[in-house]
């Protein structure tokens, strides 16, 4: 039996609801988790301007993973740690997805810079990290400080094409779908698995005392790392079969409902 000691969360698709927002029923479910003396904290593919929102709303304290995992930081605005992709690797990824009708984000120092105001997406990633883009025609001035790459399509067999050509290009990276339409490119070290690794240091927890939770692609890599891995009900096959339990979906409260019925049942521990 192993005693859950911190509960690390993802936060679009798993934390926050369809409509990117924090539901009662979880803001009450972490005070829960604080009150029965277990430690919460959030990784995300976000930036940090986005995840400080949700910080602030659920009182986070404790490090926190933006860029999955690139940047730790705190709610103070302390970066603890930060990995960016190296120069050569986004120029050639660039490369690789030209001539492809996807749209292209690039973050740079915490800023979010689009090609494309009209992307259906743009409204909604306006609220995921909380910021206006930045629209440029040219990002090559930007490789030497990406912090996240992300290309846009709702052809999502294009996104696994160009998946699969950016991940046969020289240098290292790590390239992840956060949501399938999204295909993210970030450092090497910068995937949740290393992420809540750092985390787990930096808190001075042991991975096994770790329950994680996640919907997507990009969160397999820290499922697969921790005691107990929870996946969110609507998310794909893949990361359900990843993780150890299924909870309900984001819209259904599945964060509230994991919290009360996988950790807080049995004083904190489970089987």
């Amino acid at each position: 039996m192993s005693e859950i000691q911190l509960v690390v969360s993802d936060v679009d698709g798993t934390l926050v609801d369809d409509d990117k927002r924090l539901r009662a029923a979880t803001i009450d479910a972490v005070a829960r988790l604080r009150g029965a003396g277990i430690g919460f904290t959030i990784i995300s593919a976000r930036p940090v301007s986005g995840m400080m929102p949700i910080a602030d709303a659920l009182q986070i304290d404790a490090p926190m993973a933006a860029f999955n995992g690139g940047t730790i930081f705190r709610r103070d605005g302390t970066v603890l740690e930060k990995h960016v992709v190296a120069p050569d690797v986004v120029r050639a990824i660039f490369g690789s997805a030209e001539g492809m009708a996807v749209n292209r984000w690039l973050f740079a120092n915490n800023q979010w810079h689009a090609d494309d105001a009209n992307d259906p997406h743009v409204a909604r990633e306006r609220i995921a990290s909380d910021q206006e883009p930045r629209i440029v025609t040219d990002f090559a001035p930007l490789f030497d400080r990406t912090d996240k790459l992300t290309f846009i399509s709702d052809d999502h067999g294009l996104l696994d094409e160009l998946e699969a050509l950016a991940a046969s290009t020289e240098g290292s990276a790590t390239i992840a779908k956060s949501q399938p339409y999204f295909l993210d490119v970030t450092a090497i070290e910068a995937n949740k698995g290393d992420g809540i690794a750092r985390l787990a240091k930096m808190m001075d927890v042991s991975l096994a005392s770790i329950a994680a939770i996640g919907d997507q692609m990009n969160d397999i890599p820290m499922l697969t790392r921790v005691g107990l891995s929870i996946a969110m009900e609507q998310g794909p096959q893949a990361v359900r079969q990843a993780a150890q339990r299924v909870t309900a979906s984001n819209d259904a409260n599945g964060v509230a409902k994991a919290i009360a019925e996988m950790i807080l049942p049995s004083g904190a521990a489970w089987r």
